[in-house]
């Protein structure tokens, strides 16, 4: 089972990095989520016209939607568990706008140089909210999937950014028990949305249970109440290999079995079972095939990739005419591949030219630990403050290191 007890939280000069100061493996599984949206986009986008192959990929990705529930849930764990002490909501704000909108804002230029190309009509308010990413709280149809479509999700991460500091002082008040409700209804209440949906108008119902900004930051507060119990050594979980195995287990029954309406609770519980494990696993040095050199990078260019993809299988389907017809034989599921290929390629240099550059430039200059206010100081569960003053993870030899974390080793979520 995994733990991890907290301490005061603050830096003391001198303190060496250590092999615990790292959460690679987080970075690793940003990437495993935005395949998951790939996958279930390039089954929904119908880029192979033969029904074997695109029953196979249908069949594989069937919950890859969630993989956006996946980056919601990861969000909220890293900003807490990276939370620095000290440093103000502002200074927070503007560096969270730095990570996503330079981003969103080449897309969404191109986006629209695209649609002006195909003579698509364009809805002027549609584009202004999705320019300004409040597009995911209005439910009309044709708004909140505007313009560069998977932009919503970031309509929703810039509410959770703009929550989280607020009231981030009260989840370091907490009490444990507080916490793990959090944890425990979180899954619940995504299971009542399918009964409560019917007090919404039918037309709403799916923006309601699937974009609204309210509904969706559920899973963000579910990662943030995980990384508090962690850092205060109140968590309990599985290490990453039994954590590994209980979430293709729940893929595979849930893809199977399962009522769709089921789906989404029961992966929350899997996908905060494999992030905390994941954490625990960097934390203490155990192995994690997540933080291998290729998936930190991938992971790294996770999220360019993840707002890159549709617009460019979209965009090269109707070039050649194949949109809404798809391509027959081999050319399916090489086109498949190739549309993986040619958006990693591009995401890499959104990410190398645009995302990186605009991280120098408009976040704020200082301390490279996330820039979070830390709230109130805490202290250890086992009794006291450790000497250094960081966070700090049982050994497996029985003692305590420091958990430090920085910009470069954490993973930036969007």
């Amino acid at each position: 089972m995994t733990s991890a007890t907290a301490t005061v939280e603050g830096r003391t000069p001198g303190i060496g990095r250590g092999p615990t100061s790292l959460l690679p493996s987080l970075t690793g599984l940003r990437w495993v989520a935005a395949m998951l949206v790939f996958g279930f986009h390039a089954g929904t986008m119908r880029i192979m016209a033969d029904p074997g192959p695109q029953a196979v990929m249908g069949k594989v990705f069937t919950l890859g939607l969630s993989g956006v529930q996946f980056f919601f849930i990861l969000s909220g764990f890293v900003l807490v568990w990276s939370a620095r002490p000290g440093a103000s909501r502002r200074r927070f704000w503007r560096r969270r706008f730095a990570k996503i909108y330079p981003n969103h804002l080449v897309l969404w230029v191109l986006a629209m140089l695209a649609m002006l190309w195909f003579a698509d009509p364009i809805n002027p308010v549609a584009a202004l909210e999705n320019l300004f990413l409040v597009q995911a709280w209005d439910p009309r149809p044709g708004h909140f999937y505007s313009i560069n479509n998977v932009s919503w999700s970031l309509s929703c991460e810039m509410f959770f950014y703009l929550c989280l500091p607020l009231v981030l002082p009260a989840v370091r008040r907490a009490r444990p028990w507080m916490l793990w409700a959090v944890v425990i209804a979180v899954p619940l209440l995504i299971l009542a949305l399918w009964p409560g949906q019917v007090l919404v108008p039918e037309p709403d119902r799916w923006w309601f249970t699937q974009v609204f900004p309210l509904v969706r930051s559920l899973e963000f507060w579910m990662g943030v109440a995980a990384a508090e119990l962690m850092l205060r050594g109140r968590w309990r979980g599985p290490r990453l290999p039994v954590a590994s195995l209980i979430f293709v287990v729940t893929w595979v029954a849930a893809a199977q079995w399962i009522r769709a309406e089921l789906w989404a609770a029961l992966l929350s519980a899997a996908y905060v079972l494999v992030i905390t494990a994941a954490a625990d696993a960097d934390v203490r040095g155990r192995w994690s095939p997540l933080r291998s050199r290729a998936m930190v990078w991938l992971g790294e260019v996770s999220f360019a990739f993840y707002l890159v993809h549709v617009f460019v299988i979209m965009t090269i389907l109707r070039l050649t005419g194949d949109w809404g017809t798809g391509l027959s034989g081999w050319w399916g599921p090489l086109a498949v591949i190739g549309f993986l290929l040619l958006t990693l390629g591009l995401a890499a240099l959104l990410h190398r030219y645009v995302e990186q550059p605009m991280m120098r430039r408009l976040a704020p200059a200082g301390p490279s630990r996330s820039d979070l206010p830390g709230g109130a100081t805490r202290v250890a569960e086992t009794g006291g403050p450790a000497a250094d003053g960081l966070p700090r993870q049982r050994t497996p030899s029985g003692g305590t290191a420091s958990v430090r974390s920085s910009k470069d080793s954490q993973p930036e979520v969007p």
